[in-house]
């Protein structure tokens, strides 16, 4: 769907009534690409904490140019500043923060990145460290809001011991696959991870089932795990049947026809698995469906049969897979929530209920299912598929903007961070709510 704002600031009219109004402008987004590299520029790392050693290593392995100070002048530009923040122990202490960033901002170039890293308050006993931790997150997403031409800034929590677990994460959040998460935290645990032999194909050997694969944001889901290696089982209802062969046959994986709400969907799934394939890595809860209105207008249905397909299902479906071993060791759950299920949305009271579930769910079965397995959710905030084109012109245009980067996201933005908590070298990130969302700057 054309973003009918964009269209009319990039016009030579539009340009110069944008320009005097302060109309923010939205850059294009640096997405990946095959043969791509890391980053467009080289990476300044500051800081002296405990990740600062294995953030050179990873950075250098990725292929990253890794500079120690500020390049002279402004004319090359950064791809990245990653700060090592774990160091900071106490409120003096986080001046490194103004000072590291302060300088520099303005070289980060397009779609740059800027990364603080630190360690999880609730891992420190000391009270002024704790208290210094907890404050990189109101710095991070304070430094998103103040970013511009498509870059981004995050914060990664690393728990002592994990320094090892963080490749993968630094690696997605570093990338352009990363281009619509913005202003978010992640928190490496200390999981079962293994590197892929190779990074550009973490997912090789892999069995993934993505529900809702047939179109929109499920069918880009199956495209980037069949990119990345994996055998995609592609499940839909079967009155989607026709669509849902031709992405499976596209992408080299499978076609499973299947209502998720049936009562036996669960059994069926797990005795496909087993049979074909020998158990399942990777399961992506991503159907779903809507029914808006306002709850005093709502009937039964509208109710009920959300919340059939939204969450009864994912809940059913993953114990039933645990529950007769279909589900291999060291497997990988992905939930598609919402921001609405963070924040809430006037009309979408049952849909909004499913979508916190969902998070529900990670929280319960994350310790569960840890060390081998990992569960996560990704919330999607306003992402251009057919839902949205159908919103009505000026609700639209005002969703595209309501966000740090002032563009709505692609369905590909979720495919690509639903593959990286898919990678088996993620296994240090679990339990984890990861929005898409461009940084929205209400609710969530």
């Amino acid at each position: 769907m054309a973003d009918l704002l964009q269209s009319i600031i990039e016009s030579g009219p539009g340009k110069v009534v944008a320009k005097r109004v302060g109309v923010p402008e939205a850059t294009e987004l640096r997405r990946w690409e095959p043969g791509q590299p890391l980053l467009d520029g080289p990476a300044l790392l500051l800081g002296e904490g405990r990740l600062r050693g294995e953030v050179d290593r990873v950075l250098r392995a990725a292929g990253a140019a890794v500079l120690e100070t500020p390049p002279p002048g402004e004319g090359e530009r950064l791809g990245a500043v990653v700060l090592d923040a774990s160091g900071i122990t106490s409120v003096d202490g986080l001046r490194e923060l103004y000072e590291g960033f302060g300088p520099v901002l303005r070289s980060i170039g397009a779609s740059g990145r800027a990364l603080v890293l630190g360690t999880p308050p609730a891992a420190v006993e000391d009270v002024e460290e704790a208290v210094a931790q907890r404050a990189l997150e109101g710095f991070t997403r304070s430094l998103g809001k103040e970013l511009r031409k498509g870059a981004t800034a995050q914060l990664v929590l690393v728990k002592p011991g994990a320094e090892d677990r963080i490749e993968s994460t630094l690696r997605f959040l570093l990338s352009s696959k990363s281009a619509y998460v913005d202003g978010q935290v992640v928190q490496v645990d200390g999981g079962d991870a293994t590197d892929p032999a190779d990074w550009e194909r973490p997912l090789d050997g892999q069995v993934a089932v993505v529900t809702g694969a047939s179109r929109g944001i499920g069918e880009a889901i199956a495209e980037v795990l069949a990119r990345d290696g994996a055998h995609v089982v592609c499940v839909d209802v079967p009155a989607q049947g026709e669509a849902l062969t031709k992405v499976a046959n596209r992408i080299g994986g499978s076609a499973l026809q299947l209502d998720v709400t049936a009562d036996d969907a669960g059994q069926t799934l797990a005795e496909h698995a087993k049979e074909r394939h020998g158990g399942v890595d990777v399961v992506v809860h991503n159907a779903g469906i809507t029914r808006d209105r306002t709850l005093g207008r709502m009937s039964d249905d509208e109710w009920d049969v959300l919340m059939a397909v939204n969450l009864a299902a994912p809940v059913r479906i993953t114990d039933t897979l645990l529950d007769t071993g279909a589900l291999n060791e060291g497997a990988r759950v992905v939930c598609v929530s919402s921001v609405n299920g963070i924040a809430g949305q006037r009309g979408q009271a049952n849909y909004a209920t499913s979508k916190a579930g969902l998070i529900g769910l990670v929280q319960a079965q994350s310790p569960k299912l840890a060390p081998s397995r990992t569960i996560n959710a990704v919330a999607p905030g306003f992402i251009e598929t057919q839902m949205t084109a159908a919103m009505p012109l000026f609700t639209r245009e005002a969703g595209r903007r309501l966000n740090s980067l002032n563009q709505g996201g692609q369905p590909v933005d979720v495919a690509e961070t639903i593959a990286w908590l898919s990678s088996p070298a993620s296994g240090g990130v679990t339990g984890q709510v990861v929005r898409v969302c461009g940084q929205m700057l209400l609710g969530a």
